[in-house]
Protein backbone atom coordinates (compact mmCIF):
# COMPACT_ATOMS: atom_id res chain seq x y z
CA UNK A 1 0.00 0.00 0.00
CA UNK A 2 3.04 2.27 0.27
CA UNK A 3 2.00 4.20 3.37
CA UNK A 4 -1.30 5.40 1.98
CA UNK A 5 -4.08 6.04 4.47
CA UNK A 6 -7.62 4.87 3.85
CA UNK A 7 -10.60 6.00 5.88
CA UNK A 8 -13.92 4.16 5.88
CA UNK A 9 -16.46 6.69 7.10
CA UNK A 10 -19.96 5.65 8.13
CA UNK A 11 -22.43 8.49 8.48
CA UNK A 12 -26.05 8.60 9.52
CA UNK A 13 -28.44 8.90 12.40
CA UNK A 14 -29.08 5.73 14.43
CA UNK A 15 -32.40 7.17 15.65
CA UNK A 16 -33.94 7.35 12.16
CA UNK A 17 -34.04 3.63 11.25
CA UNK A 18 -32.45 3.10 7.79
CA UNK A 19 -30.78 6.52 7.96
CA UNK A 20 -28.32 4.90 10.39
CA UNK A 21 -27.11 2.18 7.99
CA UNK A 22 -23.63 3.71 7.60
CA UNK A 23 -23.10 3.49 11.36
CA UNK A 24 -24.31 -0.11 11.50
CA UNK A 25 -21.83 -1.06 8.75
CA UNK A 26 -18.81 0.62 10.37
CA UNK A 27 -19.60 -0.98 13.72
CA UNK A 28 -19.29 -4.37 12.02
CA UNK A 29 -16.10 -3.28 10.20
CA UNK A 30 -14.57 -2.22 13.54
CA UNK A 31 -14.79 -5.86 14.65
CA UNK A 32 -12.96 -7.12 11.55
CA UNK A 33 -9.29 -7.56 10.72
CA UNK A 34 -8.61 -4.82 8.18
CA UNK A 35 -5.48 -4.08 6.13
CA UNK A 36 -2.78 -1.83 7.65
CA UNK A 37 -3.36 1.89 7.16
CA UNK A 38 -7.16 1.59 7.25
CA UNK A 39 -9.13 3.62 9.79
CA UNK A 40 -12.83 3.07 10.39
CA UNK A 41 -14.72 6.14 11.60
CA UNK A 42 -18.22 6.36 13.08
CA UNK A 43 -19.08 9.76 11.63
CA UNK A 44 -22.63 9.87 12.95
CA UNK A 45 -23.99 13.29 12.06
CA UNK A 46 -20.80 15.17 13.03
CA UNK A 47 -20.37 17.28 9.90
CA UNK A 48 -17.44 19.68 10.36
CA UNK A 49 -15.81 17.45 12.97
CA UNK A 50 -15.00 15.02 10.15
CA UNK A 51 -12.80 17.43 8.20
CA UNK A 52 -9.55 16.21 9.77
CA UNK A 53 -10.34 12.59 8.88
CA UNK A 54 -11.12 13.60 5.30
CA UNK A 55 -8.06 15.78 4.71
CA UNK A 56 -5.75 13.22 6.33
CA UNK A 57 -6.86 10.37 4.04
CA UNK A 58 -5.49 9.36 0.66
CA UNK A 59 -8.54 7.17 0.08
CA UNK A 60 -12.02 7.80 1.51
CA UNK A 61 -14.96 5.40 1.44
CA UNK A 62 -18.24 6.89 2.65
CA UNK A 63 -21.10 4.58 3.67
CA UNK A 64 -24.50 6.18 3.92
CA UNK A 65 -28.18 5.95 3.12
CA UNK A 66 -28.60 7.30 -0.42
CA UNK A 67 -31.90 8.27 -1.99
CA UNK A 68 -31.41 7.27 -5.61
CA UNK A 69 -34.97 6.34 -6.47
CA UNK A 70 -34.42 2.55 -6.49
CA UNK A 71 -36.12 -0.15 -4.48
CA UNK A 72 -35.35 -0.15 -0.72
CA UNK A 73 -32.09 -2.00 -0.17
CA UNK A 74 -30.64 -1.07 -3.58
CA UNK A 75 -26.87 -0.62 -3.22
CA UNK A 76 -25.17 2.19 -5.13
CA UNK A 77 -21.44 2.67 -5.61
CA UNK A 78 -19.99 5.76 -7.24
CA UNK A 79 -16.78 7.73 -7.28
CA UNK A 80 -16.80 11.38 -6.38
CA UNK A 81 -14.09 12.77 -8.60
CA UNK A 82 -15.86 15.94 -9.61
CA UNK A 83 -18.40 17.13 -7.05
CA UNK A 84 -20.00 19.65 -9.37
CA UNK A 85 -21.19 16.78 -11.58
CA UNK A 86 -22.89 15.03 -8.67
CA UNK A 87 -24.60 17.79 -6.70
CA UNK A 88 -28.32 17.54 -7.32
CA UNK A 89 -28.10 14.01 -8.70
CA UNK A 90 -27.33 12.32 -5.40
CA UNK A 91 -28.95 12.68 -2.04
CA UNK A 92 -26.74 11.48 0.78
CA UNK A 93 -29.59 11.04 3.24
CA UNK A 94 -30.78 13.90 5.42
CA UNK A 95 -27.26 15.20 6.09
CA UNK A 96 -26.32 15.39 2.39
CA UNK A 97 -24.82 18.84 2.62
CA UNK A 98 -22.66 17.97 5.59
CA UNK A 99 -20.58 15.44 3.65
CA UNK A 100 -20.58 17.33 0.35
CA UNK A 101 -19.60 20.52 2.17
CA UNK A 102 -16.78 18.67 3.93
CA UNK A 103 -15.43 17.46 0.60
CA UNK A 104 -15.70 20.97 -0.82
CA UNK A 105 -13.84 22.35 2.21
CA UNK A 106 -11.16 19.70 1.78
CA UNK A 107 -10.78 21.00 -1.79
CA UNK A 108 -9.95 24.44 -0.38
CA UNK A 109 -7.17 22.84 1.67
CA UNK A 110 -5.95 21.01 -1.42
CA UNK A 111 -6.48 17.66 0.31
CA UNK A 112 -9.31 15.76 -1.33
CA UNK A 113 -8.86 12.01 -1.08
CA UNK A 114 -9.96 9.67 -3.84
CA UNK A 115 -13.55 9.18 -2.69
CA UNK A 116 -16.08 6.41 -3.22
CA UNK A 117 -19.61 6.47 -1.85
CA UNK A 118 -21.35 3.19 -1.11
CA UNK A 119 -24.99 3.96 -0.49
CA UNK A 120 -28.05 1.94 0.34
CA UNK A 121 -31.57 3.03 -0.59
CA UNK A 122 -33.52 3.43 2.67
CA UNK A 123 -37.01 2.06 3.17
CA UNK A 124 -37.80 4.15 6.24
CA UNK A 125 -36.22 7.19 7.87
CA UNK A 126 -38.88 7.39 10.58
CA UNK A 127 -37.94 7.40 14.26
CA UNK A 128 -36.68 4.00 15.32
CA UNK A 129 -33.38 2.24 15.96
CA UNK A 130 -33.97 -0.89 13.86
CA UNK A 131 -32.99 -1.20 10.21
CA UNK A 132 -35.64 -2.46 7.80
CA UNK A 133 -35.19 -6.02 6.57
CA UNK A 134 -34.41 -4.74 3.05
CA UNK A 135 -31.51 -2.60 4.29
CA UNK A 136 -30.25 -4.94 7.03
CA UNK A 137 -30.01 -7.78 4.51
CA UNK A 138 -27.51 -5.75 2.42
CA UNK A 139 -24.97 -4.99 5.17
CA UNK A 140 -22.70 -7.91 4.25
CA UNK A 141 -22.82 -6.97 0.56
CA UNK A 142 -21.74 -3.45 1.52
CA UNK A 143 -18.89 -4.84 3.63
CA UNK A 144 -17.76 -6.93 0.62
CA UNK A 145 -17.79 -3.78 -1.54
CA UNK A 146 -15.74 -1.90 1.07
CA UNK A 147 -13.15 -4.71 1.13
CA UNK A 148 -12.96 -4.64 -2.69
CA UNK A 149 -12.43 -0.86 -2.62
CA UNK A 150 -9.68 -1.27 -0.01
CA UNK A 151 -7.91 -3.84 -2.19
CA UNK A 152 -7.90 -1.35 -5.05
CA UNK A 153 -6.63 1.59 -3.05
Amino acid sequence: MGGKKAVVLGVGNLLLSDEGVGIHVVKELMEMDLPPGVSVVDGGTHGFGLLDFITDADRLIIIDAVKGGGEPGTVYTFKIDNLENHIGEIKLSVHQFGILEMLNLATLFGRVPETTVIGIEPKSVDFGTELSYEVRSKIHKVIELVMEELKNK
